[in-house]
């Protein structure tokens, strides 16, 4: 369906929970990624806060991130890609 298109081509890193994205530690702080960055396992990917809690959100594996699909502050939900990776 159409639907489909809308979803981005190759492997993406999902949000494991419901939340808002946040893609540095505060407002003044460097993002935790950017696109083209090679990450391992435990590195920190980006934050989702979660009922008032900031659940730092790991990599688990080692991979490059092409695209960040989210924009900093945005709502997100369980399942939604947060970064195109390879």
């Amino acid at each position: 369906g159409m639907s489909a298109a809308a979803e981005p081509q190759g492997e993406v890193f999902k949000s494991p929970m419901l939340g808002t994205f946040y893609r540095a530690a505060s407002p003044e702080a460097e993002a935790f990624c950017k696109a083209g960055d090679r990450v391992t396992a435990d590195k920190t990917l980006c934050i989702i806060e979660a009922m008032k809690v900031m659940n730092e959100i790991k990599a688990e594996r080692e991979f490059e991130i092409l695209e960040i699909l989210v924009k900093n502050g945005e709502p997100v939900e369980f399942g939604q890609p947060l970064f195109a990776i390879e």
